[in-house]
């Protein structure tokens, strides 16, 4: 199994379990935004995006640049590796069974159906 530094996985993931900053994410990995910009789509104050941002540059999955007055923030995809990595065990572990469950279904599809019991009050008829 992959060994992974825990602390960093957990900073991950707990910067992955807010829906605002997955969706500033998915922003940034269309390129570089300002704070403004990934505040925007959430109508919030520029102070609270930027705790947002705060927590996913602790985790390490952005970059911010100040030009000036403005603070450009870009993604740094290599903890998401790292978290991919980590899940890559349980998508292993889903696909083998879901590749079982597979077999057994055709397996049953491939096989003669059982004969039909005789209806009652007809035997012998």
């Amino acid at each position: 199994m992959v060994e992974h530094n825990s602390h960093a996985l957990d900073t991950v993931f707990h910067a992955l379990g807010d829906a605002t900053r997955r969706t500033m994410l998915g922003d940034l990995a269309a390129g570089e935004r300002t704070v403004g910009e990934l505040a925007q789509p959430f109508a919030m104050s520029l102070a609270a995006a930027s705790k947002h941002i705060k927590v996913l540059e602790a985790a390490g999955l952005i970059r911010r640049d100040i030009r000036g007055r403005t603070h450009v923030c870009s993604l740094d995809p290599a903890p998401l590796m790292s978290a991919d990595e980590w899940l890559g065990v349980y998508r292993r572990f889903w696909t083998d069974r879901l590749d079982t469950l597979e077999q057994l279904l055709r397996a049953e599809d491939a096989a003669p159906p059982p004969p039909k019991p005789p209806l009652p009050g007809k035997e012998g008829e």
